[in-house]
């Protein structure tokens, strides 16, 4: 297997993380989000596979993870957020921590252009954040605790110190961002393409 391009890699990262975040959030708001949860798994699993540095990525995946459900679930706590299938004091529940499993595949790859960015990271926290939990809400996966705008400015603020951190982190574990995929490479007639040096050797020759 040969590492992809970082551009391939940035596009299929991104790609394997919408899926398993509307996996989650649909299945969440259908009341099938263990479902979904799985398809995150899977997804999260397909990364760590596929990621030329899989230990860094195992542990940055798990450290971000933890961190998200606790901070989610403190949110939850006290109120800010509202989780379907989430009841204050009790675990939270699988499709949320599959959410933060698959936001921890992310760091390394398509939001990598966050690395040793923390001001923008913060900035994006501040501004992102609200509006994914928007998102989710409009999906039926989740609401907003009441007064309404206090939980956003809580949410944002909340954000704005988390994102940095977890970008903090993912630098600090290092990584480099690019998948192992298969290439095919097409061999010439003559069976010079299978050793590149030999094939320059035959074109010195000719």
């Amino acid at each position: 297997m040969a590492p992809a391009s970082g551009t391939t890699s940035t596009v299929l990262n991104a790609v394997l993380y919408h899926i398993g975040w509307f996996a989650c959030v649909l299945g969440a708001a259908s009341g099938v989000g263990t479902l979904g949860a799985l398809v995150a798994l899977i997804l999260v699993g397909a990364h760590l596979v596929l990621a030329e540095r899989p230990d860094q990525e195992w542990q940055l995946v798990l450290t971000v993870a933890a961190i998200g459900v606790f901070v989610d679930s403190l949110h939850a706590a006290l109120g800010i957020l509202d989780f379907r299938g989430h009841q204050a004091g009790s675990l939270a529940p699988l499709w949320l921590v599959a959410l933060w499993l698959q936001f921890g595949t992310v760091l390394h790859f398509c939001m990598r252009w966050l690395s040793q960015r923390y001001l923008v990271a913060s900035m994006l926290g501040l501004v992102g954040g609200p509006l994914a939990f928007l998102g989710g809400e409009r999906l039926g996966a989740a609401s907003f605790g009441e007064p309404r705008l206090l939980s956003l400015a809580l949410l944002g603020l909340s954000w704005s110190l988390l994102l940095p951190l977890l970008v903090l982190i993912a630098d600090r574990l290092g990584g480099v961002g690019r998948y192992r995929l298969v290439r095919f490479r097409a061999r010439d007639r003559s069976g010079l393409g299978a050793d590149p040096q030999r094939s320059r050797r035959a074109v010195g020759a000719g």
